[in-house]
């Protein structure tokens, strides 16, 4: 009886530490960092240009922190959604929305991982899409995509 007990006590630990290795895997590696050359903006908060450094700050997937490397004050907590690419990418990238001199932070992509992540569109670039289309100029956002560390 207590051989039986103990196996299915061992059989319970190996599932949990197989689970556990599988979830560990699943997480993105060391966070990424970019040099952003302009100011952009990040859920209604706008950043200056600088490096800053793009990391996973809780167990949920879609929450990240940008931080300036330089300016701990200068940061943004944010929610994202999955995004998938047909191809696995070398070389990890933040992606921009820019509307004249205005940047909005769309997506980032890791090296090495097929998921990325993108950020919803805010109430603000609505705004500049909606201005666009009215005064009859292109509303499509111009992509800009910057190499990260």
């Amino acid at each position: 009886m207590k051989r039986r007990v103990f196996s299915i006590a061992l059989a319970g630990f190996a599932l949990t530490l197989l689970a556990s290795a599988t979830a560990f895997a699943q997480l993105p590696g060391e966070p990424i960092r970019a040099n952003i050359p302009f100011d952009f903006t990040v859920r209604g908060k706008t950043l200056p240009a600088g490096e800053y450094e793009i990391k996973r700050v809780t167990d949920e997937l879609g929450t990240l922190e940008i931080a300036n490397v330089n300016h701990s004050h200068k940061h943004a907590m944010f929610e994202t959604d999955p995004v998938e690419s047909a191809r696995v990418p070398r070389h990890g990238e933040v992606v921009f929305h820019r509307y004249g001199d205005s940047y909005f932070l769309y997506e980032i992509w890791s090296p090495g991982l097929q998921t990325g992540h993108e950020v919803p569109v805010s109430h603000q670039e609505r705004t500049l899409q909606r201005e666009a289309a009215m005064y009859g100029t292109n509303s499509q956002a111009e992509t800009v995509a910057l190499a990260v560390e």
